[in-house]
């Protein structure tokens, strides 16, 4: 396979949401509302970025349904919690190929530092 082939095989660097369907839209964007309610800190990592999540205002389950949905119409994206011990901070890292970390700037340009 050549690099040509290669690149053209990864999905386009743009969300679809059409990949989830209308009947799971509403709870796709009570999630995404509540995520974004949630974020409380935020730092940029050398592909993608990370913000802190307060699980007091999103359940460590919910934060894994909202993946659920986003990876659908985001498959571009790689995710990862990361949880310290002791109720320690949770972390969401967003990351993935080149592109991705000014997408995710864009996205999440209105959220805490």
């Amino acid at each position: 396979m050549t690099s040509d082939e290669s690149c053209s095989s990864e999905s386009p660097l743009a969300c679809d949401l059409d990949a989830i369907s209308v009947s799971d839209r509403p709870r796709y964007d009570e999630l995404r509302r509540m995520v974004a309610a949630a974020i409380t800190g935020k730092r940029e990592l050398s592909d993608g970025i990370a913000v802190q999540i307060a699980t007091e205002r999103m359940a460590l389950g919910l934060l894994a349904e909202w993946i659920s949905f986003e990876r659908k119409c985001c498959p571009f994206f790689e995710f990862r919690i990361d949880v310290a011990p002791m109720s320690g901070p949770v972390w969401l890292s967003l990351t993935g190929r080149a592109g991705v970390k000014e997408f995710l700037a864009q996205a999440f340009a209105g959220t805490a530092n």
